[in-house]
C-alpha cells in the first residue's frame, strides 16, 4: 500500500507540473483531467497488450479509495478548508449557510433519490427507493475546492463566496451523516418499516455530536496555542496532532469527524486572525496547511481519475448517468429556491445568484467515496457509474464554466 500511495503522490506531483506548464487549468480541475485521459490511454493499451491492461488495472483496483479519503485526508482537507474561512463573515451569512446545508440537502437528498428511481425504471434498471435515496445523500454534498479561484478572478460578490464555502464546508459533514444513516436503514431492513424517529437518532449522534466534539477540541487547542505563540513549530505540530487524534477520536464515539473538523478549523481560524499576536505563528501555520491542502486535493483529484479505470461500463448505465447529471441539476436548483424562502429577506439570492450557486455546486471525491463504500449487491454497480458520470461532468463542464457565468450574470469584470 504504501507503495502504491508513494506512487500516486509522484503521480499528482508530475500532472501538477503539467498543468501548470501547458494547459494553465484550475490545479484540481487539470489535475483530474490529465488523470482521465491518463485513465484513457491506459484503456488504450488494452487493446494492444491485454496482459499490461490488466496488470494496471489490478493495481489500480487496490487502491481503497474509500479509505485513503475517510480514513486520512478527510479530516485533513476539511480542516486546512475551514482554518482560511473569515469566521466573521461565516457569522453574517450564518443563516443562509445553515440553511443551504441542512435544509437544502436534506431536499435534493429527496428530490434526487425520488426522480433517480423513476428513471432507473424508465431505463430498466431495478433499484430499490431507499438505495435511490442513499445516492441522492451521497451526491448531494458540494465541494468548491475547483470553482473558488474562478469566483474570486471573476469578481463574484463575497457574501456569494462565503455562502459556497460555507455551505460546503458543512453540507459535507450533513450529507455523511444523512447517507450513513440512510444506508444503515437500507442494509437493516431493506428499506421496509423504517421508522422517522431511528433515522432522528441517527442523524442527531452523528450531527450534533460531531459538532460538540469540534467545539471542545476547538477550545483545547486554542488554549494550546495561546501559550506556544512564541514557538510557530510547536504549534503547527499541535494542530497537526489535534486534526489526526481528533478525527480519530470522532470515530471512536461514532459522531462526524467531518463536522468536527470543521468546527475546529473554524475556531482556529478565528483565534489566528482575531487573537493571535504573533504573525510567524499566522505564517507557519496558513503556509503549512495551505500547502497541506493543495498537495492533498492534487492527490484527490488524481484518484478520482484514475478510478475510471475500474468502472463497470454498460449502456444502461451510461444513459442513466446521463439523465442523473440534469436531475442533479435541477434538485440543486430547486433546494437553494425552496431553501431561499426560509432566508430574511436580505438574505435572498435573486433568480441570477440562484443561478450561480445552481452551477457553482460541483461534486467532488466525498460523492465518490461514499458511492465506493456501498455493500455489494445489485445497485452497487450502477450508483458507482452514475456518481462518477456527476462527478466528472461537474468539475470539468461546471468547474471550467463558473466564472464566464459569474461575468454573464453579474456583469463583473
Amino acid at each position: 500500500m504504501f507503495q502504491i500511495f508513494t506512487g500516486i503522490v509522484a503521480l499528482s506531483s508530475l500532472l501538477s507540473f503539467l498543468n501548470r506548464k501547458l494547459f494553465k487549468l484550475p490545479d484540481t480541475i487539470g489535475v483530474m483531467l490529465l488523470a482521465i485521459i491518463a485513465s484513457l490511454g491506459i484503456g488504450i493499451i488494452g487493446w494492444v497488450d491485454q496482459e499490461a491492461f490488466k496488470s494496471v488495472c489490478s493495481v489500480i483496483e487496490t487502491i481503497d479509495f474509500r479509505t485513503i479519503l475517510f480514513d486520512f485526508l478527510l479530516g485533513f482537507l476539511l480542516f486546512a478548508g475551514a482554518i482560511h474561512v473569515n469566521l466573521h463573515s461565516l457569522i453574517e451569512e450564518k443563516g443562509p449557510v445553515l440553511i443551504y446545508a441542512s435544509l437544502g440537502v436534506l431536499l435534493s437528498t429527496f428530490l434526487i433519490g425520488s426522480l433517480f428511481y423513476f428513471v432507473a425504471g424508465w431505463v430498466g434498471l431495478t433499484i430499490g427507493y431507499t438505495y435511490c435515496l442513499v445516492f441522492g445523500a451521497l451526491i448531494s454534498p458540494t465541494d468548491p475546492i475547483a470553482v473558488l479561484a474562478l469566483l474570486k478572478k471573476a469578481g463574484a460578490p463575497k457574501d456569494m463566496e462565503i455562502k459556497i464555502v460555507g455551505e460546503s464546508l458543512f453540507n459535507d459533514g450533513v450529507g455523511i451523516v444523512v447517507f450513513i444513516s440512510l444506508l444503515t436503514i437500507a442494509t437493516m431492513t431493506g428499506g421496509e418499516g423504517v421508522e422517522p424517529s431511528h433515522i432522528f437518532r441517527e442523524f442527531a449522534q452523528e450531527a450534533f455530536g460531531g459538532v460538540a466534539l469540534g467545539f471542545v477540541l476547538g477550545f483545547i487547542g486554542r488554549f494550546f496555542l495561546k501559550n506556544t505563540f512564541d514557538s510557530p513549530i510547536i504549534a503547527v505540530h499541535i494542530s497537526l496532532a489535534m486534526v489526526m487524534g481528533g478525527y480519530w477520536l470522532a470515530s471512536i464515539l461514532h459522531v462526524s469527524g467531518a463536522l468536527a473538523m470543521v468546527v475546529l478549523g473554524l475556531m482556529f481560524g478565528n483565534y489566528l486572525h482575531k487573537s493571535c499576536p504573533s504573525e510567524p505563528l499566522k505564517a507557519h501555520m496558513n503556509t503549512f496547511w495551505k500547502v497541506l491542502d493543495e498537495i492533498f486535493n492534487a492527490i484527490l483529484f488524481v484518484l478520482i481519475g484514475l478510478e475510471i479505470v475500474s468502472l463497470e461500463f454498460q449502456t444502461d448505465f451510461l444513459v442513466l448517468g446521463v439523465v442523473a447529471i440534469v436531475i442533479v441539476l435541477f434538485s440543486r436548483y430547486v433546494s437553494v429556491l425552496i431553501s431561499n424562502l426560509f432566508l430574511r429577506k436580505e438574505h435572498r439570492s435573486d433568480l441570477k445568484k440562484m443561478a450561480i450557486l445552481t452551477w457553482a455546486g460541483l461534486r467532488g471525491g466525498i460523492s465518490i467515496a461514499l458511492a465506493l463504500s456501498l455493500p455489494e449487491g445489485e445497485f452497487r454497480e450502477a450508483i458507482i457509474f452514475v456518481t462518477y458520470c456527476v462527478v466528472v461532468f461537474s468539475i470539468i463542464a461546471q468547474g471550467l464554466t463558473i466564472d464566464k457565468l459569474v461575468i454573464r450574470l453579474l456583469k463583473t469584470n
